[in-house]
């Protein structure tokens, strides 16, 4: 598999909404909001409050981490469930037919958890040869150096240059290439 990061204007991780500076040493509040893609996928955005929020979706720097699509709404994030009778004992959780059918905590983008651990494991497999990667896919693509999977950086314009020229790569979304995983 191979990567490439956008190096435009615009830090790849503020396209997802999270500011990419490093946290001042004074406290600040952070908004954290649901929000889905016009293809269902389901993110968390972190804001600085709402306006900041508004502002990022307007002008297009909010997008999916999982396509890239910036058609970004936010969603619910919280079920509540208020008892139509008072008293505790009509508090009582209940269990629904949409609970059983809930992605575990660990499924992103509804992929089951299996299935995002070997996707997972298959990019810890791959050679990372950072900013050598335009580089390397060429090396590799014109059979200068062995056939393997690298993964990489590269910047919008080196991305280009390599799809000019016939060199098959895709982008790794960011919940298959944190290093924290």
């Amino acid at each position: 598999m191979r990567e490439y990061v956008d190096d435009g204007c615009v830090p790849y991780k503020m396209v997802a909404g999270v500011n990419p500076t490093p946290p001042s040493p004074v406290f600040s509040i952070v908004i954290i909001f649901d929000l889905t893609c016009a293809h269902g996928h389901r993110f968390e955005g972190w804001f600085a409050s709402t306006e900041q929020s508004d502002r990022q979706k307007a002008d297009a720097l909010v997008a999916c981490p999982i396509c890239d699509d910036v058609g970004i709404e936010r969603v619910p994030s919280a079920q509540v469930r208020v008892p139509k009778a008072g008293g505790r004992e009509s508090a009582a959780p209940q269990q629904s037919a949409d609970a059983e059918s809930a992605p575990s905590h660990d499924a992103v983008a509804g992929l089951p958890s299996d299935v995002l651990a070997k996707l997972r494991e298959i990019v810890r497999n791959t050679e990372n040869v950072g900013r050598r990667f335009p580089e390397e896919a060429r090396k590799i693509h014109y059979n200068e150096a062995p056939a393997r999977s690298i993964r990489g950086q590269a910047s919008r314009d080196e991305a280009q240059e390599l799809s000019d020229e016939g060199i098959d790569f895709a982008r790794l979304p960011p919940f298959l290439s944190s290093d924290s995983h």
